[in-house]
């Protein structure tokens, strides 16, 4: 018997998907696992397997449309089965003559995988050559509307294989490597180094060597699609476009460490040995694809292989010392205007609709850290145990929040959402702004567990190689400035959370106990609380929980 299939709930904030990729067509016998379709949801693109066996009868949802979720997307079921009762007022965008007919639905398919990943399914096939692809800009976090092409790994008149990877494209989360779901050659590039685009304006187009491109990026313009930057050479890619894309691949062979900006070009998997290792690598030489560093480049260093790298290296950083620290003659004015990064633009987005949508307050307390003090340096005498005291602050505060739930909400227009799990973000900071990881499941996480999550997640964010699953989903945000010096700050809201705690630096000061003074060492920290979920009751009463257990470090090992 024939099963509906409908779109699916793939994320918990999710109305709406548009289906990216059928990776089956009408007429496929279908296993149960087999992966039916990428679904771009509003986080992410995410592929969606079959939980039914038998052979897909009907698509309901064409490649580029979008639907709301429990829509009907496809219909599996016996080979020769007829679904069209199945099909009666739950497919308005089917005709009857295609639901009687389901094999007349492969001919469209063929015009799918032909515009495969257009920005709309309404743009004509008919514009696009045989065998042309256009790849448009991914949204590879939840909150990405634009990316930046911060690294083109291959260029125009390049063969591309599926999987290959086209570009590391910066969000306003990280940097993340793009690749290929086709095979072909680089025709075109719509976006170029260093250039910014909104999520959906054509990246790139692929397909069959010495096909004519030329107009189709405009075309899309016309048509309704998303808008794009100027094409990069997109007529006569093999020789006017080549020669254009010919001075990048050649600084990465003669530098393949480091571009204008010290970027490496190296594998996930060779970064991670490295880092294992302690092997510089900019030190390293690229046996790959356009000087590009792979695992058994790693593997095989050795220093003496480097006698010409830190020369080069050196040189590289000599320039851009010059270029941020001009020689200024006295009595002039000087200027510099520094580009806007996607993380910078969307701090101070996110930032301001949070201080001006959220009414914050503030409230301060004063921890006595002596018994804190003395757990720690406990803990650390553990071999193999390392322990902040910005790790002691989380643990509190995941406790805290245990008992006092409403500081660990989230105002919606409707409904206050209460957590009653709890993952806490902690505050790092990189070379561009600030990041967010998160802790998931915090309250059930021991104090060295905390310590080691945040130090691989702080030096991964200072990689940018965090993923955006990883700064996605906390209830509480934690931020610490003591390192600096500071003693007292406030924060602004990591929304959708309802609070977030600032952390200043530990004191020794003259301290009143038992009526006598004496020495003692005292930290600050504010909470910074969203009025509409959190009343100045219900903060104090979340602090006076968070102190008792830092000046108490025992109970939170109990």
């Amino acid at each position: 018997m024939a099963k509906v299939i409908t779109m699916p709930r793939l994320s918990d904030t999710m109305t709406d998907g548009t289906v990216a990729t059928w990776l089956k067509k009408v007429g496929d016998k279908i296993n149960e696992g087999d992966i039916l379709a990428e679904i771009e949801t509003d986080k992410a693109t995410m592929e969606f397997e079959s939980f039914d066996a038998g052979t897909l009868l009907h698509i309901g949802i064409q490649e580029g449309e979008t639907a709301p979720v429990d829509s009907l997307l496809a219909i599996i079921g016996k080979e020769g089965e007829d679904v069209s009762a199945l099909l009666n007022g739950d497919a308005p965008k089917e005709t009857k003559s295609e639901d009687k007919a389901p094999a007349k639905e492969e001919a469209p398919k063929e015009e799918s995988k032909e515009t495969k990943e257009a920005p709309k399914a309404e743009a004509p096939a008919a514009a696009l050559p045989k065998g042309v692809i256009v790849v448009t800009m991914p949204r590879l976090s939840d909150t990405m509307t634009d990316g930046t092409v911060a690294t083109w790994l291959k260029k125009v008149g390049d063969k591309v294989n599926e999987g290959d990877i086209l570009a590391e494209i910066e969000t306003d989360k990280a940097t993340m490597e793009f690749e290929s779901f086709n095979a072909g050659t680089l025709l075109s590039i719509g976006v170029k180094e260093g250039e910014s685009a909104p999520v959906d304006t054509v990246l790139a187009i692929i397909g069959p060597e010495g096909t004519d491109v030329s107009g189709i990026i405009e075309s899309y313009k016309k048509d309704g699609g998303a808008p794009a930057p100027k094409a990069e050479a997109t007529e006569a890619p093999a020789e006017k476009s080549a020669d254009k894309a010919e001075a990048p691949a050649e600084k990465q062979e003669a530098a393949p460490v480091a571009t204008g900006d010290q970027r490496i070009f190296a594998s996930p998997l060779a970064k991670k040995i490295a880092q294992d290792k302690g092997v510089n690598l900019a030190q390293v030489k690229g046996s790959g694809e356009n000087g590009r560093i792979v695992k058994n480049d790693v593997e095989n260093f050795t220093p003496a292989a480097a006698v010409q790298a830190p020369a080069k290296a050196a040189e590289a950083t000599s320039a851009p010392a010059a270029a941020v620290r001009p020689f200024v003659p006295a009595g002039e004015t000087s200027v510099e205007e520094v580009k806007n990064s996607q993380m910078r633009k969307v701090i101070a987005r996110r930032l301001a609709e949070s201080k001006f949508t959220a009414p914050h307050y503030y409230l301060t307390i004063e921890v006595a850290m002596d018994d804190a003090m003395k757990s720690r340096a406990v803990i650390n005498s553990i071999p193999d145990t390392k322990v902040s005291f910005n790790d002691m602050v989380i643990k509190a505060c995941a406790m805290a929040l245990k008992k006092h739930p409403q500081v660990n909400s989230q105002w919606k227009d409707d409904v206050t959402v209460i957590n009653h799990h709890v993952s806490i973000g902690v505050a790092v900071a990189v070379e561009d702004g600030l990041v967010v990881p998160v802790l998931k499941f915090t309250d059930q996480m021991s104090l060295s567990q905390i310590g080691t999550s945040v130090k691989d997640f702080a030096g991964r964010a200072r990689n940018k190689k965090l993923q955006p699953a990883e700064m996605e989903g906390s209830t509480f945000t934690v931020s610490n400035l003591g390192m600096f010096g500071i003693t007292e700050f406030t924060s602004i809201i990591n929304q959708p959370n309802s609070a977030i705690l600032s952390v200043g630096a530990i004191v020794e000061k003259p301290v009143v106990r038992n009526g006598n003074i004496v020495v003692g060492n005292t930290m600050k920290v504010t909470l910074a609380c969203d009025h509409r979920t959190v009343d100045g009751a219900t903060g104090a009463q979340f602090l006076q929980t968070l102190r008792q257990y830092l000046e108490n470090p025992v109970t939170m090992l109990a």
